[in-house]
């Protein structure tokens, strides 16, 4: 069965195809959830929150992205509703003083930090810079995106982003600087 099949039976509240639609897109939302979630159990909950919520609301996709591009950003919406949830929320900066990232900023990293030490260098950021950078390096957002997702400005988005980028930089300087094991 075609997916545009299966959206169409499950707007019609069709278990099967729902149960379709799950199997088919569990595994890959669930790695996304576990990119924001601090553990398993919480992914999952997020996940699964997700799929309901998107079950609920799939009268609303139009195709104007692919249903799992669509799904995606529910699942990353409810990690951070989930993350907010527990009081760990996001700080909004004075725009007043915000300075405009630039995306050709360097990324690059020494060639002998690995890639787990990456991941856990931008696990180590604070909260309010690890969201854009996540949504921005690893989800592939642009800023657009992740102000509406985040419910902050473009500008906002571009100034965490860059001085996310900045403290993450800081951080892998010190393990390559002798604090590395």
């Amino acid at each position: 069965m075609f997916q545009v099949d299966l959206i169409e039976k499950c707007k019609d509240n069709d278990r099967r195809a729902q149960m379709q639609l799950y199997d088919q897109y569990c595994d890959g939302m669930f790695c996304v959830a576990m990119r924001f979630m601090e553990n398993a159990d919480d992914a999952k909950d997020a996940t699964q929150e997700a799929f309901i919520k998107a079950f609920q609301k799939i009268h609303q996709y139009r195709a104007e992205v692919t249903f799992g591009a669509w799904l995606k950003r529910i699942v990353i919406n409810k990690c951070i509703d989930h993350l907010k949830s527990r009081k760990q929320y996001l700080i909004s900066l004075d725009e007043g003083y915000l300075q405009v990232a630039d995306e050709t900023d360097d990324w690059n990293v020494e060639s002998d930090i690995s890639l787990e030490e990456v991941k856990q260098a931008i696990a180590d950021l604070p909260e309010k810079y690890r969201y854009v950078v996540m949504l921005y390096l690893i989800e592939g957002y642009d800023h657009d995106e992740i102000s509406e997702i985040l419910n902050i400005t473009n500008v906002s988005s571009r100034t965490q982003l860059m001085r996310g980028r900045m403290k993450l930089k800081e951080l892998l300087k010190n393990k390559r600087n002798g604090t590395r094991p």
